[in-house]
């Protein structure tokens, strides 16, 4: 594929998935297509040699592996890290309210969302629902609406003089919820967005017993600029990364010749601290690596040595140079967009990146004929942290961090460039075949 070529799988792939219960669902369809096998955690595993599989828990978080021709305890783990969720709005247990007339969807804020972004959008719901079953089981679904469904418009400015000095501040109680519908008569609140959440997802109202939803901008991904050498789309952090690392492991070469166990673990809720048991900070990835382990070899010191020389690239997005803003970046480690993928370095190791693993992956970029660049935080703003360091630490093997630079992080509307996508998949390649 060209670049721009991957750049359009890659809004295709964000662009189905609006929510990580849909992210995960979209890397389970991508993978089943080259013969991977689903396995149940509840059951005993039986792995073969150059076997493909692949575990979900709770719907939000995967981990997907090759097992290499090489036994894990010779020759380690290759393992590259991202994260299937975004910053925004999750919808309350006690959802509806009704003002004048006005029906309402009362939100909490996911992680740490860029709010004004948010206004005037075309926004929708996706997650899934929890309901009763015909045999009275509890069950699953997800859902989406391919409609706009609410919005959060703005106050004019003639109500808001200083808005265009001091910016748009939305109190996160009181002006945050989003407006949904105009009842008439006697329609109350709660009945009216379950009747909704019933043509969503087929299931009587009656049934649905809880929700987990996220709001999501229904607006296509696009390619922008004089050359369309940019691109722009919701949840670039870090789907992006997500989608990298997919095709750098369907590549055929890759998954015919894979000597070492190569995984990917996609994981939920890193934009909250990692601490669940699907995040990476709980036991997802440690007890799925352990488990190969045990599948491959009668020596339970195996596992201990397949760790030992194992390696995880921690792949999310990168802050690009903005120059309308030159005073946010440290002046000797500004990023540049389609000027390869971003090293990312913090010496209070809010990123997992040191010299050694550093030097591993620009020995990586040069041999996959890759440009690459470093990054490192002002020292008086705070700096954000990634999966690396949590993963990392509890799993004990060597990290870096590494991501494609770009724009607008957190923004409901994104921004990237075309060529450093190609890289990333590139480089990971690389990685992988190593």
């Amino acid at each position: 594929m060209t670049a721009k070529q991957h750049v359009q799988h890659l809004l295709d792939f964000i662009d189905q998935s609006p929510s990580p219960w849909h992210a995960v669902a979209t890397v389970e369809a991508a993978i089943q297509k080259f013969q991977f096998v689903r396995l149940d955690e509840t059951a005993k595993w039986s792995l073969q040699a150059g076997g493909r599989y692949y575990v979900v828990r709770d719907d939000s978080s995967i981990v997907l592996f090759v097992v290499g021709h090489k036994a894990p305890a010779e020759s380690g783990f290759k393992i590259v890290g991202a994260h299937t969720d975004s910053p925004g709005f999750r919808i309350r247990p006690n959802a509806a309210t009704v003002n004048d007339g006005l029906a309402r969807l009362g939100v909490e804020i996911y992680g740490g969302p860029i709010l004004a972004t948010f206004a005037d959008r075309d926004l929708s719901l996706a997650g899934r629902i929890s309901y009763v079953g015909e045999q009275g089981n509890l069950a699953y679904k997800r859902v989406r609406f391919d409609r706009p469904l609410l919005r959060l418009p703005n106050l004019a400015i003639h109500m808001n003089r200083g808005v265009n000095e001091d910016g748009l501040k939305l109190h996160k109680q009181n002006e945050l919820p989003l407006l949904f519908a105009q009842l008439t008569g006697g329609q109350l609140p709660k009945p009216c967005f379950l009747q909704l959440l019933e043509q969503a997802a087929g299931i009587n109202a009656a049934q649905i017993r809880s929700w987990d939803l996220a709001v999501y901008d229904t607006q296509k991904g696009a390619f922008w600029g004089a050359n369309e050498e940019f691109y722009a789309d919701s949840q670039i952090d870090n789907l992006a990364s997500c989608h990298a690392a997919l095709q750098a492991l369907l590549d055929d070469a890759v998954l015919d010749s894979a000597q070492s166990t190569l995984v990917c673990a996609f994981f939920d809720h890193e934009e909250i601290g990692s601490e669940s048991h699907i995040g990476a900070g709980g036991s997802f990835l440690a007890d799925v690596l352990q488990r190969i382990g045990i599948a491959t070899s009668a020596e339970r010191e195996d596992t201990a040595r397949a760790m030992a020389q194992s390696f995880l690239i921690s792949a999310d997005m990168a802050h690009a140079y903005q120059p309308n803003f030159p005073a946010a970046y440290d002046a000797d480690h500004r990023v540049f967009v389609n000027k390869g993928p971003v090293i990312k370095s913090n010496a209070n190791r809010r990123y997992s990146s040191e010299s050694v693993s550093i030097a591993h992956f620009i020995q990586w970029c040069e041999e996959a004929g890759v440009p690459h660049q470093r990054y490192s935080h002002r020292s008086d703003l705070p700096c954000g942290s990634t999966i690396g360091p949590i993963a990392s630490a509890k799993l004990g093997i060597r990290s870096v961090d590494i991501g494609c630079p770009m724009w607008a992080m957190h923004s409901v509307r994104e921004s990237a460039g075309v060529q450093d996508h190609g890289y990333m998949i590139q480089v990971l390649k690389r990685f992988f075949s190593d």
